[in-house]
């Protein structure tokens, strides 16, 4: 994401101008990918390479990305950051680098130390040429040659780390302006860098500042991947205020994985601001459900600090973005895996140590702070999940690096038992922690005409669709924790819920919201997406209520 203005100008343009047009590549192209993709089989190199359209490491196995950006260049003195984006259970690091067109140059022994800590802390590290961004719009942007001979320059430097280090040649290399020129020279940049023999995975980043939404990477996608004589290319989407529905983020991921074509979300952002609310819900979920990877924007120092996931690089300070991204459903503490690169044959089999009993305080009616003990581990404890205990069933209701966490969206005057699991980078879970009862205040509800909720079908099809709730606080004070009740006509059922987790009986259903969701803020909004099941007559709920209080449907 750049960190001028005129970025985030153009960005809303684009939103404005309103001209998604996705859908799908065609099959044609779908079936010169499978066909490319069996020549170059035996073509693809040791080292993280793309193999039937994914991108695999060394052995064969499938590397997602879960991973956050962070602006080396800009703040080179945060070195103990890469460390901290490990400690959140992140696999992979994109880190900005300049190239000396436009900011001051990385050199070689910077960058040879940035891959060092990246593999000290046993994270994929994509490395980018930021100066590029816009090119053709933002004048003092640079070319995808210039970046190419940057790369050259640091063949020393990268030569052998193939296994680890991922090449994004240019950061949002084009703007708006005559983006199917973007074509040419990111052809010719993959080539240079071809020639001049490197073999490592090299990464692309869409036109229209990088958010692609006239289809210039998307349909001609296959042309450039075919350039690449090795095939071990990757494309890169960013995902802002232009993918501010789940049709539009759907649309452009599966057009991708049908032609056969390797993608990654190579930034992306959730929180809306005036230019729009980009949909990271559907984005997170559909990269889950297809398996591709994403790095979120960013660690830290943004110009607009609603993009930070820390508040001043401090890891024990989450926004809420942060908050989101690392704890939230499908987030990086649910869906992160380790590159086996940093196993071997030694992979690490040792589980941490149960954590200690967790002790409650600051019980309120919708929440509890809980802390215990910290776990140890041989190599490092990278987090903690907390699960409610109820008989022999346990659900999983947040998510900590630290040996402490408040839980929110719980019910007055109720009854839970909650316990923790302690796990590593490896994956490797603990026993589980002794359990602690707490019983929540009677509290109060919200009061009656103080919120209203919007209710949409976003894409319906045979025996299914996809809903969104907008729940809005309409009162003075913020809501903290809420329980949002309505009721199906038709039979309906929901399968899967992201902001909120449902409970269902019949057609009523009531929602206790997620960590990012618990509270609303006077005249905020929260929204919760879900995926249901219908046969054939889909009518709306016409009435809810939140924690008992009737709202306005609006």
């Amino acid at each position: 994401m750049a960190k001028s203005p005129v970025t985030t100008f153009l960005t809303v343009l684009a939103t404005l101008l309103g001209l998604l047009a996705l859908g799908g590549l065609a099959s044609a192209q779908a079936a010169s990918a499978q066909v490319a993709g069996a020549e170059r089989g035996a073509a693809a190199g040791a080292g993280l390479h793309i193999s039937d359209g994914r991108l695999v490491e060394g052995n064969g196995n499938d590397f997602v990305m879960r991973g956050v950006n962070h602006a080396h260049t800009w703040y080179p003195g945060e070195t103990q950051s890469l460390a901290d984006i490990k400690a959140t259970g992140a696999n992979t690091v994109r880190v900005v680098l300049s190239d000396g067109y436009r900011w001051s140059k990385n050199g070689p022994d910077d960058v040879a130390a940035v891959i060092a800590q990246c593999k000290a802390n046993r994270l994929i590290c994509v490395l980018e040429v930021h100066d590029t961004t816009g090119y053709g719009e933002d004048s003092a942007a640079g070319t995808l040659d210039h970046a190419a001979d940057y790369w050259i320059g640091l063949k020393d430097v990268l030569a052998g780390q193939e296994d680890y280090v991922i090449i994004n040649i240019g950061n949002e290399p084009w703007g708006n302006t005559d983006p199917a020129g973007w074509t040419a020279p990111t052809t010719a940049a993959i080539k240079k860098l071809r020639a001049a023999g490197f073999a490592h995975t090299i990464m692309v980043d869409a036109p229209n500042w990088g958010q692609d939404w006239q289809n210039v990477m998307r349909d001609n996608a296959q042309a450039v991947y075919d350039a690449d004589t090795t095939g071990n290319l990757l494309f890169s989407i960013h995902m802002y205020s232009v993918y501010n529905t789940a049709q539009k983020v759907t649309d452009y991921l599966n057009a991708f994985v049908e032609a056969g074509l390797p993608l990654v979300i190579g930034e992306f952002g959730g929180p809306a601001d005036q230019y729009g609310d980009p949909d990271e819900d559907t984005m997170m979920a559909e990269a889950e459900r297809l398996q591709l990877g994403w790095i979120a924007w960013s660690w830290s120092g943004n110009t607009d600090p609603i993009l930070d996931l820390t508040i001043g690089f401090d890891p024990a300070q989450l926004s809420s973005w942060g908050e989101r991204i690392f704890h939230g459903a499908n987030g990086i503490a649910q869906t992160s895996q380790e590159a086996t690169v940093y196993g071997g044959t030694s992979a690490d089999t040792e589980a941490p140590t149960a954590p200690g009993t967790p002790a409650a305080s600051s019980v309120t009616d919708t929440s509890a702070a809980l802390t215990w003990a910290a776990s140890s581990d041989n190599v490092a404890v990278t987090g903690y999940d907390v699960v409610r205990v109820s008989g022999t069933t346990e659900t999983v209701v947040a998510s900590s690096t630290t040996p402490g966490v408040t839980v929110t969206g719980l019910t007055a005057d109720t009854a839970y038992t909650f316990a923790v699991y302690a796990r590593d980078a490896a994956g490797n879970r603990s026993a589980r922690s002794a359990a602690v009862s707490v019983t929540t205040d009677e509290g109060s509800t919200a009061p009656g005409g103080s919120c209203s909720v919007g209710y949409k079908v976003v894409g319906e099809w045979q025996g299914g669709f996809q809903g969104e709730i907008t729940i809005r606080n309409t009162g003075t004070t913020a809501i903290d924790g809420w329980t949002l009740g309505f009721s199906f006509a038709n039979g309906q059922t929901v399968t899967n819920m992201w902001g909120g987790t449902p409970t269902q009986s019949g057609g009523t259903v009531s929602v206790a919201p997620a960590s990012y969701t618990s509270t609303i803020a006077a005249n905020g909004t929260v929204t919760v997406g879900f995926t249901g099941s219908q046969n054939g007559t889909n009518a709306e709920p016409t009435a809810f209520t939140l924690s008992g209080a009737a709202c306005a449907v609006s």
